[in-house]
């Protein structure tokens, strides 16, 4: 009777054998994305994230105001090489590629997806051009047998042509390498970058995905409001009367019916009939808490506070800088990582174009920038460091203090991170 070896039997489902060079490196990861949500789930994700981009407002209203933040009034960057800078700059304000508007979509292709794909490709003279991929497009990703986070090529869905009939096409998977900066070719090649992506996982997903259902309650309970309100100035008349049968109650309602009473009329009647008027009644107070509360519910699993989708409720200017503190915050991880996403991308540039330019350093230091989160960040810092360098300057005179020691206290509370190397 064979004996059955549990951990051998688990090593082999995960692509571990026992001749694995080294064997410990396997831990914890497998050729399976077993975190990610099934395809079907996550491409209906997705494309729910983009149809309420495109017709809900606060959908729309919450990835602008992600990328008005991440990008604000731009980003810059500097090589520390002047050839490596100077062809970074032509690659950046090249006509195929416009960086400057090209950072907005991609910033807001974050937002919809939680994932961005980036075809990079490169003509004869090692210059680049790239193109963001729709995650709806890429049906398959492989990566390496011991290594999630190590992808190795991307399935993107493309149409072609049958036989060359003029339109008439079907479509196909075309697999592109992963990007490798180590090993780099002029061939065309993909990046992947992501946000939201749970640990073990392949795919990030969208900031809109937790808001989704209540996007669309909040919609769907708007629209029925606004559906009432229209009807609520609508009235009917109703008479009542005494008829000696059937046929006179209907002689008199064709006569109302032919000439209605005119709003603003005089309407004279005898003893006989008693007019009377029947309207819609609404709750506008109880169906105001429960709108404001699905919109908690939309601002929170946002980040943002509820002065951001034009709902000031009670809040005073402290209560609304007290609250917008933790959505900066959030703001500045996510400005983090795009600035990370674009000197990546830099870097890559760089390295197809040391194929062809021995000038180039493919590794080069990038120093990548973006704008202020918040303007008022620069007021208290202003004010900081001009209280500190009275202090500083009263220490050095007293000689209770370094000059080097100064200017790096000075920094500390001006929130520059320089070194007293580089400023002397």
């Amino acid at each position: 009777m064979a004996v059955i070896n549990p951990k051998k039997i688990i090593r082999e489902w995960l692509g571990i054998h026992d001749n694995a060079a080294d064997p410990e490196f396997f831990v914890g990861t497998s050729p399976q994305a077993f975190r990610d949500r099934p395809r079907y789930n996550l491409q209906e994700t997705i494309e729910d994230s983009l149809t309420a981009w495109r017709e809900n407002p606060i959908a729309r209203r919450i990835v602008s105001i992600t990328t008005q933040y991440v990008i604000g009034k731009g980003i810059h960057f500097k090589a520390e090489q002047e050839s490596d800078d100077r062809f970074l700059h032509q690659f950046w304000n090249h006509p195929l590629n416009r960086m400057d508007i090209r950072i907005h979509e991609w910033s807001d292709e974050l937002c919809r997806s939680g994932n961005l794909f980036i075809l990079l490709s490169s003509d004869p003279s090692g210059m680049s051009y790239v193109r963001a991929v729709p995650a709806s497009q890429i049906q398959e990703i492989k990566s390496r047998d011991n290594d999630l986070e190590q992808p190795i090529s991307f399935g993107i869905l493309q149409p072609f042509s049958i036989n060359q009939v003029p339109d008439s096409c079907s479509y196909g998977i075309r697999h592109f390498p992963a990007a490798d900066r180590l090993d780099p070719t002029l061939e065309p090649a993909m990046l992947h970058f992501t946000v939201n992506r749970p640990v073990g996982a392949q795919w990030g997903e969208p900031d809109l995905s937790p808001l989704l259902r209540w996007i669309s309650r909040y919609s769907n309970w708007l629209e029925d409001r606004a559906r009432l309100n229209r009807y609520r100035n609508s009235f009917l008349f109703v008479v009542k009367a005494r008829f000696g049968n059937e046929a006179q109650r209907l002689q008199r309602q064709q006569q109302l019916n032919a000439i209605p009473p005119a709003p603003g009329s005089i309407l004279v009647t005898g003893e006989q009939e008693e007019w009377s008027v029947l309207s819609p009644q609404l709750e506008s107070a109880d169906a105001n808490t429960d709108g404001l509360a699905m919109k908690k519910m939309i601002a929170a699993g946002a980040g943002i506070p509820l002065h951001f989708l034009a709902e000031p409720e009670s809040e005073n200017k402290t209560s609304a800088e007290s609250a917008g503190e933790s959505t900066y915050r959030h703001f500045e991880q996510r400005q983090k990582y795009f600035l990370w996403l674009i000197s990546d991308l830099l870097q890559h540039t760089l390295a197809r174009r040391a194929q062809i330019d021995l000038q180039i350093n493919p590794d080069c230091s990038i120093q990548v920038t973006g704008d202020d989160i918040s303007a008022a960040d620069n007021l208290v810092l202003s004010e900081a460091s001009s209280k500190i360098g009275e202090l500083m300057l009263q220490l050095t005179d007293r000689e209770m203090i370094s000059d080097e020691e100064a200017l790096r206290i000075i920094y500390r509370f001006m929130g520059e991170n320089k070194s007293i190397k580089a400023i002397g």
